[in-house]
């Protein structure tokens, strides 16, 4: 169908500032008469549980048919004659530049007096893993990426370190896909061992104390496993150490303690790891024929538990009996929850994680979606609380029981990260390393506020803008969500945030049900048959900027990636009139097929599945590809996905796209920017994540009116 989008807003809003050549005003009005690429229908129906379901573009799942691989070609095409074309951009990738090309570091692992970290250059496209003699030793380079791919989509990140620092376990992934090699590097001699684990998911990776061998969590054909590998032996010589029966829509991880006497066995029941089983082990030293059996700990409890162990105990976080969580003590020759001790009891915040660092438990509070982390002495009192600054998270954090120091990032919306290394014995804090990033945190302004949602229920919402700004109705808004899987949204340095509050916008972050901020019944209260809250809670936040005068429809614009593109899917479809621009990443959308594709088996726990007749009752309710509608007038749509994606499958972003290219009455374009090397778990080199952005928020400003 071809449509004709108007350029005169844009023209107007130009005006005001430096107007683009005549050459430049042209190629914009011939790149939006475009029309999409026609998308024939074949109509594919069935009944589901005696509802006639219609899937027209069914085909398009077929990712590898020379079609789709036509269309995505033609889409590509399309979409790039318009993005391209809005006269900004230069100037915007610019400033992009400016904020992302900087030098930027992890938090460090420390082993044996030794530091190991990534450290990505100004000028480098992927980080680079760096070891250091003590705090104040010379960087070392360990393994660098970068020469590795001519188009720099290969990336390494650190999974283990040996106790003694001398062996290193990394991995190697290319293009972003969830499935990536395990190697290992003799630090000494900076070169790799001849042990390499093939390309899989792996969930993790721990080294024995003595670094004769590691234990490492993957994903099987037939199943979850955790194995054990010797150093200086082939893969095809592992032996499995847990798993078998266990089906595929479960994670299994095993850990050594720090002393080497217990495996720790954590069986999680799907993503949403509603219920977790702990097994453990008696480790023998050299000899694993000789080790005990695996036995369980704990079982047949629907809650969720993450352990360690310490000598005869387990420390556990569990939300057994404490939605908010707490700390418990299992005493391994008296496991029944009859002898179990609180630690740290539940409270009004709830506790995000638990980390044994430098022999006291730190325990990192969400306290109405930011950090607060204090540490515990062993019979649980308290012994300091960090110092971090207000609306602001710390994550990345690296501890160990036997060891002095923790280190960790923190972060704010306009404050860079900074990596503090914390005495554990003391409580005292120092600042081990600094992003220094072209941006004044002080024109800015980080404001929390409150609104209700339908059902009234008050939810947390971050809005980040330049000082001074007018409430006059009129600002460019980008919205933003997640809800889902226990995820916190806390705050982050967020360089894309920074320039739309510098063009006059105003970014906000609201923390709707489904994530984790507010303990499990937040959680609960937006997933399977309660997820319409997810979609009331974010639509309710768009209300409110309108209300409050931050803004209109008609510069409204809303962003989400993942389980968020399926928030922003459902956003769209069920009040179009809301929004005038949708950013929809790697989403999820036709929730009646989801759990047949790829990783999806982890994530029926957290959504339900339509062969299910209660459960598609929910899905069906919402899910956005079964419920546009033609003739609707639709909001202006970039879809972002890509072949790279092996977690959530693509052709999610391909079918909605072509089904709202069809369907829309409306002149503003539907989108689809599709990559052959674009992921799900990062590794994107500098200049992907600043072409991302610059076409993003291309695309936001021109369908916003924000003058280049």
């Amino acid at each position: 169908m071809k449509r004709r989008i108007s350029i005169l807003l844009s023209i107007a809003v130009l005006s005001s500032a430096v107007l683009p050549s005549t050459f430049a005003l042209a190629q914009i009005a011939d790149a939006v008469t475009a029309a999409p690429p026609a998308t024939h229908r074949i109509d594919v129906q069935e009944t589901l549980h005696g509802v006639m379901v219609s899937d027209p573009y069914r085909w398009l799942e077929d990712q590898n048919s020379p079609e789709t691989r036509a269309w995505i070609n033609q889409e590509n095409e399309y979409t790039h004659k318009l993005l391209d074309s809005w006269p900004g951009r230069e100037r915007l990738e610019k400033r992009l530049a400016e904020l992302k090309k900087v030098e930027r570091i992890s938090s460090p692992v420390e082993r044996n007096g030794r530091f190991f970290y990534r450290k990505r250059g100004a000028d480098q496209e992927q980080f680079v893993i760096y070891t250091r003699q003590g705090d104040t030793g010379k960087d070392e380079v360990l393994i660098d990426p970068n020469p590795m791919s001519a188009d720099h989509s290969t990336n390494v990140e650190i999974m283990d370190v040996s106790k003694d620092g001398k062996l290193l376990a990394y991995v190697l992934r290319v293009g972003g896909k969830d499935e990536a090699e395990v190697h290992v590097l003799d630090v000494a001699a900076k070169r790799d061992l001849a042990d390499v684990l093939p390309a899989r998911v792996y969930f993790d990776v721990s080294f024995l104390p003595d670094g004769s061998g590691f234990y490492y969590a993957t994903m099987l054909d037939d199943g979850p496993r955790v194995r054990f590998h010797k150093i200086g032996t082939k893969a095809e010589a592992d032996s499995d150490v847990f798993g078998k029966g266990y089906a595929k829509d479960t994670i299994i991880v095993g850990d050594p303690s720090e002393d080497g006497r217990h495996l720790v066995v954590e069986v999680l029941h799907g993503s949403a790891a509603d219920k977790v089983e702990i097994w453990i082990q008696n480790l023998k030293k050299n000899d694993l024929k000789k080790n005990g059996p695996i036995e369980p700990v704990i079982k047949d409890i629907d809650a969720r538990f993450f352990a360690s162990a310490v000598g005869d105990e387990l420390f556990v976080q569990t939300n057994y009996k404490a939605p908010n969580s707490r700390v418990m003590v299992v005493d391994l020759a008296k496991p029944a929850p009859e002898h179990w001790r609180e630690l740290v009891p539940e409270s009004e915040n709830a506790i995000d994680s638990v980390t044994l660092a430098g022999g006291k438990i730190l325990v990192a509070y969400v306290k109405n979606a930011t950090s607060m982390v204090k540490a515990f002495d062993p019979d649980g009192r308290l012994a300091f609380e960090l110092n971090l600054p207000s609306l602001g998270a710390a994550y990345d954090v690296q501890a160990r029981w036997e060891n002095r120091s923790v280190y960790f990032t923190y972060a704010s919306f306009a404050i860079p990260s900074t990596i503090y290394g914390c005495d554990m014995s003391s409580g005292k804090q120092s600042v081990w390393a600094q992003v220094k990033v072209p941006v004044d945190p002080s024109k800015f302004e980080v404001n929390q506020i409150w609104y209700a949602s339908k059902d009234g229920t008050k939810v947390p919402m971050f809005l980040v803008h330049a000082k001074g700004i007018k409430l006059d109705g009129s600002n460019p808004v980008l919205l933003e969500g997640y809800g889902g899987f226990t995820v916190n949204n806390t705050p982050h340095f967020n360089a894309d945030a920074i320039v739309w509050a510098e063009r006059g916008g105003v970014y906000a972050l609201a923390n709707i049900r489904g994530g984790g901020e507010f303990g499990e019944a937040w959680h609960k209260a937006g997933m399977r048959d309660k997820k319409q809250n997810v979609f009331d809670d974010f639509i309710a936040a768009a209300e409110w900027l309108i209300q409050n005068k931050y803004t209109n429809p008609s510069k409204l614009s809303i962003l989400g990636g993942s389980n968020g593109g399926l928030l922003v899917g459902a956003a769209l479809t069920q009040r179009p009139e809301l929004y005038q621009a949708v950013i929809c990443w790697h989403p999820l959308l036709d929730m009646l097929r989801y759990d047949q594709f790829m990783e999806a088996q982890f994530w029926v726990s957290e959504y339900g599945a339509a062969k299910d007749p209660e459960q598609f009752k929910w899905l069906y309710a919402y899910s956005p590809y079964q419920h546009v509608k033609k003739g609707v007038k639709y909001p202006a749509v970039l879809f972002m996905s890509g072949d790279g994606d092996t977690r959530v499958a693509p052709l999610h972003a391909r079918k909605m796209a072509a089904m709202l290219q069809a369907d829309t009455a409306s002149d503003r374009p539907i989108l689809l920017r599709y990559e052959l090397k674009a992921g799900h778990s990062g590794g994107r080199s500098t200049t992907q994540d600043i072409g991302d952005s610059v076409d993003e928020l291309s695309f936001l400003f021109w369908q916003l009116g924000v003058a280049p």
